[in-house]
């Protein structure tokens, strides 16, 4: 025997993905996820189970059998098996690690759980705040690598596209490997540090709120600061029901309809996520026949953070003035009608044929349950969109699920929990692999990682059960 087949010999191979390691005994893979106890392969992370308690109530999968649910997919001192520990089915001519069978409510149910492989998946991310970060389309780097690029903004909020297969595989090693980690670490709930291209720099951690330029923001603008208060402008219809007079007021801007102007100033980090820093500068010059001295005016960015009152002095010149108390009162309430700014990540991936066919023998059968609503999909536990048109393309908020529910491989591509849950009756109808159905009891067991539903519950640490003992 050479040299290098001893050494082989001396490992276990796992198949647990394409990259196939050989692990040494008492080793890890490249995944950190698998490793050779003994020569046998074992899954470092334990099986991953939900937990109900009385004041949660709700059904497993409720809608398929009444009109009362409330959204939550666990019922009363029920357990909910995840996909969080669970393994793949690679080589994919394997049925799913775990197809768990249990009654709910005199129907006997089935979840099929799988740690799918994901390399066409990314996040999108948004990000609480009117600051400008950068312009649309402009590339995302991290670690100088492209990883994706700023989408369309939305109210109160920035939006970023990152990951996809073409970053994650269709450009160089070290752009895979850097979006790869980036995607991992975002969807883990850590902090990530990118740079916009030609914008700002950030650092995203979803459930935080973001860091732009080293600042963190506070409070994103959620509503129309003039509604919030009930104060009008007179140029502003609403001015003209209440009778306010005309007061020669000009804006420099592009006017739009009457009191709303556009393209009042640049994108920036001042007031309102624009250039301005001193609000005067939007004005021109007040019409002697309409304005009067005296008048008063009162300027507030959207979120309330900056404000300025002035009043006109003989030449009808803005001069800054003392607020009143109840001037100062509606400045606040502007504020107070804005939420805390903060980042949300959402995972998004297409669940491919090779992951389907561990659940059913004809995977399309399987998206076809799904977009009936009889088969419902989630990720870690957690409610998934399933995006309409072809395929089962889905979305979830990665702070509804548990803590490290995703993983990598090398290839490089995410790792993340994927559940099927469906009436057993209707799994048989879908050609489900029914010799592999287990009851629950048979699958709970001291090493099985329990959790409670809604993400503040869940714990952070990460443990390690594969070993007989917690470190």
């Amino acid at each position: 025997m050479s040299r290098a087949e001893k050494v082989k010999a001396e490992k276990i191979r796992c198949d647990a993905c394409p990259v196939m390691c050989y692990i040494a005994e008492g080793r890890a893979g490249a995944c950190d996820r698998y490793a050779n106890r003994a020569g046998e392969l074992v899954r470092l992370d334990p099986l991953t189970v939900v937990e109900a308690t009385e004041a949660q109530g709700g059904a497993l999968v409720p809608f398929l059998g009444g009109e009362d649910w409330d959204g939550d997919i666990l019922a009363p001192s029920r357990q909910f098996v995840t996909a969080v520990g669970a393994g793949t089915t690679y080589p994919d001519y394997k049925p799913a690690p775990f197809i768990v069978a249990q009654e709910a409510e005199g129907v006997d149910m089935v979840t099929i759980v799988t740690e799918g492989i994901f390399s066409y998946c990314g996040v999108k991310v948004k990000i609480d705040t009117d600051r400008h970060i950068g312009d649309e389309r402009a590339p995302v780097r991290v670690e100088g690598e492209i990883i994706g690029h700023v989408m369309t903004g939305e109210y109160g909020s920035r939006m970023l596209s990152l990951g996809g297969v073409d970053h994650l595989t269709g450009g160089s090693k070290a752009e895979g490997r850097v979006t790869c980690a980036a995607l991992l670490a975002l969807c883990n709930r850590e902090a990530v540090e990118m740079q916009v291209e030609g914008g700002a720099r950030l650092v995203v951690q979803a459930g935080r709120a973001p860091v732009i330029d080293g600042e963190a923001e506070r409070l994103m603008r959620v509503g129309c600061g003039s509604a919030a208060i009930g104060m009008f402008a007179s140029e502003h219809q609403a001015g003209k029901m209440l009778d306010i007079p005309p007061t020669g007021i000009s804006i420099r801007g592009r006017r739009s309809t009457p009191g709303r102007y556009f393209q009042v100033a640049e994108a920036g980090t001042g007031w309102g996520g624009t250039d301005i820093t001193d609000p005067l500068t939007i004005l021109g010059p007040f019409k002697p026949k309409e304005s009067w001295p005296g008048l008063r005016l009162l300027m507030v960015s959207t979120t309330g953070e900056q404000w300025g009152y002035y009043e006109l002095d003989e030449g009808l010149k803005p001069r800054p003035a003392e607020i009143s108390p109840e001037l100062r009162a509606a400045v606040e309430r502007v504020a107070e009608n804005c939420e805390p700014a903060m980042c949300s990540v959402l995972f998004m991936a297409g669940a491919g044929g090779s992951l389907r066919a561990g659940v059913t023998e004809n995977p399309v059968r399987l998206t076809r349950s799904v977009k009936e609503a009889l088969t419902y999909v989630s990720c870690g536990g957690a409610p998934a969109y399933v995006w309409p048109g072809g395929g089962i393309t889905f979305m979830v908020d990665v702070m509804e699920m548990p803590s490290n529910s995703f993983g990598y491989v090398p290839t490089p591509a995410l790792v993340a929990p994927i559940e099927f849950t469906l009436r057993l009756t209707d799994y048989a109808a879908l050609g489900g692999h029914m010799a592999e159905v287990r009851r629950l009891e048979d699958v709970l067991g001291p090493e099985v990682r329990r959790v409670g539903p809604g993400h503040r519950a869940w714990p952070t640490d990460r443990r390690f059960y594969a070993w007989g003992a917690k470190p």
